[in-house]
């Protein structure tokens, strides 16, 4: 029977990706695979995907190694689809079945341009190659630059001549130094051709010329062999700046340069809603979740989102087509910390959520995004974000909003501090609340307001159930 061999191209899953690295292959060649049978994992700008196979066979090669990024459209695994004996691992590509590449061609006509192209595609340029989602690779990526060639070396010049006043100067190749200086060396038997000079212009100077002599009188001692002295650092470490990190990087420098940023801080009196939490974990709603004050934080800002609508809100456009967009839905980001970088994924529609809801929808969320499972779907769409830096014992800090948003709310660590309580110092539950904001929307009393309804909240959690 002879062998029928498909490739399958790394698909854009997702927002427009052109490409990503591969993180791990689950098969091997040998390997016998079935429909949506997990075969790769993949690292986009945005998470960590789980690529299923849509051949049944057995795998005749892997065509990219782990750790290489690669465009979208480069097969990236060969399978034999025929149901024969396994064709051997190196078989080479041009053997592969034209099958998917007729199906492809049949696509062409219904091609159109990606946002990042700016045009139609005229007839004499090259279009892209169709692949299963997106559209393949852009033309002329595969091609290899011009190899350099190594420029005979320049016959060597001759020194120019100083100019003064635009006129030349006889080129002077005596040392220089002034005759004073010549007759102590000349008496001091010290060359002044070996003699580096401090002076003006790199002129010798008495100076010099002293010391010069001092150390030609000194007696040579002997070297002592001494052990070598130990490295008290090792080689720098560089990391390539791919996938998630990268793309945080340009989210932030564009977020930080393009929306103009203010801050406001406010110290929370927390100790009422750390009883709140504790009476939570013992309702039977809650059961088998985790409550944290991250949840109360959470219901109280979707409900100061909903008294100031525009909080919840985004700038779009530039000049005289600039414009507001507020949301009426809250799909609100969660700042997540991952061995990849950090990650935004976004609880959809937290407006809507009872409060048990919220809880588990925050588990699911953060457990995901750890775990490098959060799909492209996930991290894209949020309306405003909430960033716990308290979980690493910090303080506070001045938030950079997410991309597209117009506030963002840092949480610091909740610890005793001495407050004033009903007229009497007292050690209670402290935590420093930061909103930063987009002010181009959001003006100072607006963030004022946004940031003193969580406060208020948070110090007295009855306040939930008033304005919710």
């Amino acid at each position: 029977m002879s062998s029928e061999v498909k490739q399958f191209k790394l698909p854009d899953v997702g927002e427009g990706l052109t490409e990503a690295e591969i993180v791990k292959w689950h098969v091997a060649p040998g390997d016998r695979v079935e429909v949506n049978q997990t075969i790769v994992e993949i690292e986009t700008a945005k998470a960590i995907v789980e690529l299923p196979c849509p051949f049944e066979g057995v795998v005749t090669g892997l065509l990219v190694t782990e750790g290489e990024t690669v465009d979208v459209g480069t097969p990236i695994i060969s399978v034999d689809v025929s149901g024969g004996d396994p064709a051997p691992a190196a078989a080479p590509a041009a053997e592969a079945a034209p099958e998917a590449e007729q199906r492809a061609e049949a696509l062409k006509e219904d091609l159109v341009p990606t946002p990042d192209e700016p045009g139609m595609v005229q007839p004499d340029e090259p279009k892209r190659q169709p692949v299963l989602v997106g559209y393949g690779v852009k033309p002329g990526a595969t091609k290899r630059r011009p190899r350099r060639h190594t420029a005979p070396a320049a016959a060597p010049q001759a020194p120019q001549a100083p100019q003064r006043n635009g006129r030349p100067q006889p080129v002077d190749k005596r040392v220089l130094a002034k005759p004073p200086v010549r007759k102590m060396a000349k008496d001091l038997g010290v060359d002044l051709a070996a003699v580096t000079g401090t002076g003006p212009a790199g002129s010798i100077t008495r100076d010099d010329v002293q010391a010069a002599a001092a150390s030609a009188v000194q007696p040579r001692v002997p070297a002592v062999p001494q052990a070598p002295a130990p490295v008290l650092r090792g080689e720098e470490e560089r990391i390539p700046v791919r996938g998630v990190r990268r793309s945080t990087a340009a989210a932030m420098v564009g977020s930080a340069f393009t929306a103009p940023h203010v801050t406001e801080w406010l110290q929370v009196d927390m100790t009422a809603t750390m009883d709140a939490v504790r009476r939570l974990r013992d309702l039977p709603e809650f059961a088998g979740v985790k409550v944290s004050p991250l949840l109360l934080v959470a219901k109280a800002l979707l409900i100061a989102v909903r008294r100031h609508p525009m909080a919840n809100s985004s700038w779009a456009g530039e000049g005289d087509t600039a414009e507001i967009v507020v949301k009426p839905y809250v799909n609100l980001g969660i700042a997540a910390a991952t061995p990849r970088g950090l990650l935004v994924p976004n609880i959809k529609d937290a407006h809507a959520k009872s409060l048990p809801e919220l809880a588990r929808a925050l588990n699911e969320l953060v457990d995901t995004a750890r775990a490098g499972k959060a799909s492209p779907a996930d991290l894209t769409g949020g309306t405003i974000t909430i960033t716990n830096v308290g979980v690493f014992g910090v303080d506070a800090g001045t938030p950079i909003l997410t991309p597209g948003e117009a506030a963002i709310l840092a949480v610091g660590q909740v610890r005793d501090m001495p407050w004033v309580h009903q007229g009497e110092l007292a050690v209670r539950k402290v935590a420093t609340l930061a909103l930063s904001f987009d002010h181009r929307i959001i003006d100072g009393e607006l963030g004022s307001k946004v940031l003193r309804d969580v406060g208020d909240m948070l110090e007295d959690p009855l306040h939930m159930l008033a304005w919710s």
